[in-house]
């Protein structure tokens, strides 16, 4: 991580549709690291929602670290599930049939990552995990209204119709659905942090304030090193949340002292970091089962 980029000053990146804003930024990073492209995503945007895209996109290359530098999308959730058995989308050799109901800036997405079902008529759920084209054959994507949370980032409906694809090594849900939502929680935390700490070095907030938010900062690099599959590392990620938490009523106290526009933006979209706190706390209380 090359903190000297984060600690001096950064311009924020214009407000534009999302691809655009996003070239911006690789070209202004050059070929940046996950955890680089999160913090410094977050530190540039204008928005908590272009510094969540960062994350997000940030979480994807972690993940699959040969991913196109273009913006790409995991597509899992149908009918408002994940879970494996709920899952109707088919691959069958390397075509694609089916739907995803809530895929993050699918508009903007050249590449989406598939999870879809790959088993035998009466065999339990597996899970693969195919790569398809935006725009490419039997794939349409369906705009859907924006959301009250991070309203500049769309969201969309995925249909395929024997789409042709790439399937990639491994099993989908172990190797890829699954330690997914570690890393987003992950680079997401960083680049909101950063976010927030360049509010603070704009609105000359308290420093030990803006040291805490990079010692948060210095422990999402840490998370970043590690197994996003192991109990250790579902624990150092809850203590990260721990302490984000524990730093909301200084930074309620410290926007209250800023200009409104970032404390409007903030009380916005806040509650994106709580929305997956329930499925968090279950793998925490599961990892430390395991250790012990």
């Amino acid at each position: 991580m090359h903190w000297q980029s984060l600690l001096g000053a950064q311009p924020r990146l214009a407000e534009e549709a999302l691809d655009e804003w996003y070239a911006t930024l690789l070209a202004q990073l050059q070929q940046p690291s996950a955890l680089q492209l999160a913090v410094l995503g977050g530190r540039m945007a204008a928005t908590p929602g272009l510094a969540f895209l960062a994350g997000y996109q940030a979480a994807l290359r972690a993940l699959w670290p040969a991913a196109p530098w273009t913006l790409g999308a995991l597509c899992v959730t149908e009918q408002r599930s994940i879970r494996p058995a709920d899952l109707k989308t088919r691959l069958q050799g390397l075509q694609l049939d089916g739907r995803k109901d809530f895929v993050t800036a699918a508009e903007y997405a050249e590449w989406l990552l598939v999870a879809a079902r790959v088993e035998a008529p009466d065999s339990p759920p597996q899970i693969a995990l195919a790569v398809v084209r935006s725009g490419g054959p039997g794939v349409s994507i369906e705009a859907l209204p924006s959301l009250p949370l991070m309203p500049d980032i769309s969201h969309g409906r995925l249909l395929l119709q024997a789409a042709p694809c790439e399937r990639l090594p491994g099993d989908g849900w172990a190797d890829y659905c699954k330690p997914f939502r570690t890393l987003e929680d992950n680079h997401v935390l960083a680049a909101l942090t950063a976010w927030l700490y360049g509010v603070g070095q704009d609105c000359a907030w308290p420093q030990a304030l803006q040291l805490r938010l990079l010692g948060l900062l210095a422990g999402c690099a840490e998370m970043a090193r590690q197994c996003p599959n192991a109990a250790a590392g579902h624990v150092l990620l809850a203590s990260l949340f721990a302490q984000f938490e524990a730093l909301h009523a200084e930074l309620d106290a410290a926007l209250a002292g800023s200009p409104s526009h970032w404390q409007q933006l903030w009380q916005r979209d806040r509650g994106l970091l709580g929305i997956a706190k329930s499925a968090r706390l279950k793998r925490l209380e599961k990892a430390l089962a395991a250790l012990a």
